[in-house]
């Protein structure tokens, strides 16, 4: 199966690239906050810096600042800390978050940054690590920033001590892992947070039961993939599941118009899917669709199959794509995966379907339950997809833990796995998913947009 889908072009170099002549390579991983009712509301924004300088330049560098201090100067900003303000700075990685705000860890180097503000304010907040400090210039740094309408939470705080309540005034969130927290204490730790009118923020939620509890608990945001886990399929759909399984299997079988017509009119849901996908600005057509069989024509059964494939992931409540967290990771997961393999040598076309379906049905039980195998198994997918996702075999295998690495920002893992995935390298494969975020979070915003077509009914 081809796919008609636009190709956006991949720059094989780092997001700090186009902003900084240095030799430092900065790029992101992003990991998802979502609210109380479980939609994406911001990411964490996780940033690897490599510095490829020769020694002596960094030695200059630190000479240099050492000699400010010595003379009661405002150290002069290093250079790593101005490509990571570049890097953030970047439209690229704006649009990479599905327009919600980042969070991003800073440094007190990069807290005094004067380019921090070519960052818009609206669309950051900026996370503050405990051991920065609580003297006056820090303090007044942050007065300074908030007045300009910047936002900061307090990142990982396990404990009330002297630096925490000096810093609290200052900050609109605490970030607590909850696991890193006596169970005994964590809950009047959080009321105390809570009454002091702090956003509270759950870090590291893996498991449904982690997530309930810190529910309980009055957290406010949560950190995690606990998602994307098998949930006993609980998750609404916004089309019948049997339904979207028997348009699949009659995709791959290459039917006729007649026959897709007669399969959709089935389900008015999917129908009314396809009429808005047919009628979306990145179709771009000239004219209104206005009957099913125009639809089809219009829209082609490779884009119809991907849609199909995206929309078993879509949220039963009415959610835009760029609001629901598990539809934004499969689709970034699937089009990298589609991205990465073309990249390799001697790639074909059906190297990039499969990889694209690798990506799309790796998470398959987060939503249907059960096994993992067994579900494939009543999807009816090709040897090659079935035994990458459950197996980890071939280039696919490999593709499919390279993009889970780069999700939880495992650089040791990404690095490793590169290796063995000649000519990718950490950076080639930070551009291409900064390019399959993008292309998620792009959802029915105007003609000129190519990425993920809206699916909520």
């Amino acid at each position: 199966m081809s796919t008609n889908a636009v190709e956006p072009e991949v720059a094989g170099e780092a997001a700090s690239s186009s902003h900084t002549s240095l030799p430092i390579d900065v790029y992101f991983a992003r990991q998802p906050l979502l609210d109380r009712d479980g939609l994406l509301s911001a990411f964490e924004t996780l940033p690897r810096v490599v510095d490829r300088r020769e020694a002596a330049a960094i030695d200059a560098e630190a000479q240099a600042r050492a000699k400010d201090l010595a003379t009661g100067l405002p150290p002069r900003p290093g250079a790593c800390a101005t490509a990571l303000v570049a890097a953030f700075a970047a439209p690229a990685v704006r649009a990479s978050l599905a327009g919600h705000a980042g969070w991003l860890d800073v440094t007190r180097e990069v807290l005094f940054h004067d380019d921090l503000l070519r960052i818009p304010a609206d669309r950051v907040i900026f996370e503050l690590p405990t051991d920065i400090g609580a003297d006056a210039e820090l303090i007044a740094r942050l007065v300074a920033l908030h007045r300009k309408r910047y936002r900061f939470a307090l990142d990982n705080v396990s404990k009330a001590d002297e630096s925490l309540a000096k810093l609290l005034p200052y900050v609109e969130a605490i970030k607590i892992d909850v696991r890193e927290v006596s169970p005994a204490v964590l809950p009047k730790f959080a009321s105390v947070m809570k009454a002091a009118g702090k956003i509270l923020v759950a870090m590291g939620i893996e498991t449904k039961d982690e997530y309930e509890r810190a529910l309980g608990l009055g957290f406010d945001r949560f950190q995690g993939f606990f998602f994307a886990k098998p949930n006993g399929g609980a998750r609404r759909a916004s089309a019948p599941r049997q339904a979207l399984l028997n348009l699949l299997h009659l995709l791959a079988a290459e039917p006729t118009v007649s026959q897709l017509e007669a399969e959709l009119k089935l389900n008015p849901v999917l129908v009314m899917h396809l009429m808005r996908l047919a009628n979306s600005g990145s179709m771009n057509i000239g004219r209104k669709v206005t009957t099913l069989r125009e639809a089809i024509n219009a829209t082609g059964t490779n884009r119809i199959a991907r849609w199909t494939q995206l929309l078993l992931y879509a949220d039963g409540r009415k959610l835009a794509a760029e609001d629901d967290p598990l539809l934004q990771l499969v689709a970034t997961r699937a089009r990298f995966m589609e991205i990465a393999v073309a990249q390799l040598t001697h790639a074909h076309l059906e190297d990039e379907d499969a990889a694209f379906l690798v990506g799309v049905f790796s998470f398959v039980d987060a939503v249907f339950g059960g096994s993992l195998e067994s579900t494939l198994e009543v999807l009816t997918l090709a040897k090659p997809v079935r035994t990458a996702i459950i197996e980890r075999e071939g280039v696919l295998g490999r593709l499919l833990d390279l993009s889970e690495a780069f999700e939880r920002a495992d650089w040791a893992g990404v690095d490793a796995l590169c290796a063995q995935l000649a000519p990718l390298d950490a950076a080639t494969v930070a551009a291409m998913h900064l390019s399959a975020a993008e292309w998620a979070g792009m959802s029915d915003r105007n003609a000129e947009d190519k990425g993920l077509e809206r699916l909520e009914d």
